[in-house]
């Protein structure tokens, strides 16, 4: 028997973030597997929404049946007040990208309010779900989510690896970076690494969508400070074509980011075949493979120069990170294989046979 599910997502489902490409590849995942799956987009800019933006989303999800699942993904599940989770009739599955705590940037004092309230959903949620081993550990250790009400659902890969055939490469070498231009992805310390490098030849691109007000900016007057226009490009958000042929033009992926709950982007680098250079945040470790890239701490700038330096200077080494990403790539799993994962969660919480 089809199950029929609502996925409640904030804002723009078709935004280009890792977290709404996760919920929009879910949900077609079910779909193709023959299940309803209906999307409720709430208002507000969550995790901070006004309170008009607030009460109506709670009136949303208050209005949906009792007799389905919802899924909500954490962004706007976390901020909900204890009221409006009371108030919901239907089982509730949370889908925590990475908790709303743990973003870049945040006062203390947010930091702690959000952690409590978040803590308090999660413990009325029926089901909890995470893109990650990492996530799932923070879960259990800082939340007081028991194991068992919790699953990693891995995000699926995009497509088939990329056929090993040599692409024509860019020269000088480029070195893609994707991420938003957000604090948290941390495109500061890399354009401070690459102000190291001077001396070698190498181009950079930074594709990513404006998220914060001002960050754009300031990341351009760094670029300029370091003397490194015209070899720092931010493209912005750019089109899929684009994207791609950034993907085969790029000698490695770079990421110097402060903090991930998966990390989809280092997917895509695999599937591309392409070294990574990134930080031990968060779910990194448990995402990059060893012998396909470097990982370095995060903020701090040195270290990630050197690691760039290693994979720009010796072709020994850059080869062997190509291969082992090739590698790692063949044994990525599908987004039917998640899809299949959240309907055996469904199965749980409805009670149904799996």
């Amino acid at each position: 028997m089809p199950h029929d599910a609502a996925f409640a997502v904030p804002g723009d489902l078709n935004a280009t973030t890792g977290g709404y490409h996760y919920d929009r590849s879910l949900i077609e995942a079910v779909r193709r597997a023959g299940h309803g799956m209906r999307p409720v987009v709430l208002p507000g800019d969550f995790p901070f929404p006004t309170d008009a933006e607030m009460a109506q989303a709670a009136d949303m999800l208050a209005a949906l049946p009792g007799n389905e699942v919802v899924i909500i993904d954490g962004l706007a599940y976390g901020a909900l007040p204890d009221a409006a989770v009371a108030r919901i009739p239907a089982p509730i599955v949370a889908l925590v990208h990475h908790p709303l705590a743990h973003e870049s940037d945040l006062p203390p004092e947010t930091a702690a309010r959000l952690a409590a309230q978040e803590r308090r959903n999660l413990a009325r949620a029926a089901h909890v779900i995470v893109p990650s081993p990492h996530i799932r550990d923070v879960l259990l250790a800082d939340y007081g989510v028991a194991e068992n009400d919790l699953t990693v659902l891995r995000p699926g890969r995009s497509g088939a690896p990329r056929p090993s055939t040599e692409r024509a490469k860019d020269d000088p070498p480029l070195i893609l970076s994707v991420g938003l231009l957000h604090p948290r992805k941390g495109h500061d310390t890399l354009v401070d690494a690459l102000a190291m490098l001077c001396d070698l030849k190498w181009h950079a691109v930074i594709v990513g969508a404006p998220w914060q007000d001002g960050f754009e900016t300031r990341l351009r007057d760094r670029i300029a400070g370091a003397g490194l226009t015209g070899r720092v490009e931010i493209a912005g958000r750019v089109p899929d074509d684009r994207l791609r042929d950034l993907y085969d033009r790029a000698h490695l992926f770079a990421l110097a980011t402060r903090y991930e709950g998966y990390g989809i982007v280092f997917d895509e680098a695999l599937l591309n075949g392409l070294p990574i250079v990134a930080t031990t945040a968060g779910a990194v470790p448990g995402t990059v493979p060893p012998d396909a890239g470097r990982l370095v701490p995060p903020d701090d700038p040195a270290a990630f120069a050197t690691a760039l330096r290693g994979l720009l200077s010796d072709p020994v080494a850059h080869a062997g990170a190509v291969e082992a990403a090739r590698s790692a790539a063949r044994d990525l799993s599908s987004w039917d294989d998640t899809g299949r994962g959240l309907l055996a969660v469904l199965d749980r919480v409805t009670g149904r046979a799996a």
